[in-house]
């Protein structure tokens, strides 16, 4: 897949599961596609562990179960960094 395919897969998954993901996440657009793109890899790789049994860094194909898999693994994204940079409320 070449970097415009990332690109615009990343901003496609990365901004629906902002928008799926309950609360406030902040960031602004290249945050938005770097998490796309790191959900992407999360979700390519958890599918073909599923699947396959085996544990390969991929990512999905740019297609609509691509982007599925790819907002799915965003959303993971999002709670790992959010479970990362969550303040004490003490």
């Amino acid at each position: 897949m070449n970097i415009v395919a990332w690109v615009v897969l990343g901003l496609i998954a990365g901004a629906i599961a902002k928008a799926i993901y309950p609360g406030y996440q902040g960031g602004g657009f290249l945050a938005t596609m770097v998490l796309g793109i790191v959900g992407a890899f999360i979700g390519g790789s958890l599918g073909m562990f599923f699947t396959t049994g085996s544990l390969v860094l991929t990512a999905p194909a740019f297609s609509i179960g691509g982007i599925a898999v790819a907002i799915l693994g965003a959303i993971v994204a999002i709670f790992l960094w959010n479970l990362m940079t969550r303040r004490g409320t003490i």
